[in-house]
């Protein structure tokens, strides 16, 4: 089997990712990070996700990006957008977030001798983040085969994103398809101490019409 490393959050896309990862026959590794997010019960919903979809191993990395704020994700004097998805970048948006952790799946795949990294990034329902943009993913491929020894020395490196020109309803059908437990994951961007969802954040907002449209029900857990 191919190795692969999953960039796992313990949400719903990533979920999805890893369960395609494994159909396509890779065996998987899986990196969550602690960076100072304020919903750190994501990391819990990983390590389930990881177990329940048969992952070779699971791995936290912790870095401190609450150091430098600038997001609602780290910063808690930010709140949280609780009226609906508008226009521009959000303020959920983590300054280089997505490119720190590719960089550290990029190094484990380099001792591990992997040559595919997969990601959840989505840029249909959610294109605000310009680091979930097709043209940041090609870049970074690019970039990576021209930093790393295991390129210069032709293991070239592929970085697979599948579901970043999917609707959340296509990609919960996917998932459910695959057999994705989507009562395991969770989404939320503020929620509690035992996983439960507010409902109310764009996070929320999206999965909840993501079911809806897929006409699969929701098995998130609210908090009110």
């Amino acid at each position: 089997m191919p190795t692969a490393v999953v960039l796992l959050s313990g949400g719903l896309d990533s979920a999805t990712v890893l369960a395609m990862a494994r159909e396509a026959g890779y065996d998987c590794y899986c990196l969550s990070i602690d960076y100072g997010q304020r919903h750190r019960t994501e990391l819990a919903a990983a390590a389930r996700v990881a177990r329940a979809l048969g992952a070779r191993e699971h791995r936290v990395t912790t870095l401190d990006l609450a150091a430098f704020g600038g997001s609602a994700l780290t910063d808690t004097r930010i709140a949280v957008p609780i009226s609906g998805i508008g226009s521009g970048i959000p303020v959920t948006y983590v300054p280089a977030r997505n490119t720190i952790m590719l960089s550290l799946a990029l190094a484990w795949a380099e001792v591990l001798g992997a040559r595919d990294i997969f990601f959840g990034a989505n840029a249909v329902d959610y294109s605000g983040y310009p680091d979930c943009r097709p043209a940041y993913m090609r870049a970074f491929e690019t970039m990576a085969n021209l930093a790393t020894k295991a390129a210069v020395e032709g293991a070239t490196l592929t970085l697979h994103t599948p579901i970043i020109d999917l609707k959340k309803a296509d990609i919960i059908r996917r998932g459910s398809a695959l057999g994705v437990d989507y009562a395991l994951t969770v989404s939320c961007y503020q929620a509690d101490q035992d996983g439960r969802a507010c409902g109310v954040c764009d996070s929320c907002r999206l999965r909840k019409a993501g079911f809806v449209s897929a006409g699969i029900a929701d098995p998130t857990r609210y908090a009110t």
